[in-house]
């Protein structure tokens, strides 16, 4: 009985291990995918961090006009 259950044990730890391994292209392809999707959230980042400077100028623009109408 004990041998049986050594060597059920045994046998689950190796398909466990073999299970564990996956798929490497996959892998690959899901790991492409994050960094796509990384770099895609850096642009919209980037071009909205871009506006609001743009409208952070504008504002200081105009508010130094209406110091110099006073």
């Amino acid at each position: 009985m004990n041998a049986l259950l050594k060597s059920l044990f045994a046998i689950v730890i190796v398909v466990t291990a073999l299970g564990c391994g996956g798929d490497d292209q996959s892998r690959t392809e899901r790991d492409a995918e994050i960094q796509k999707k990384m770099d895609e959230a850096v642009q919209r980042e980037g071009k909205l961090y871009q506006g609001m400077r743009k409208g952070v100028e504008e504002m200081e623009k105009k508010v130094l006009e209406d110091q110099g109408k006073q």
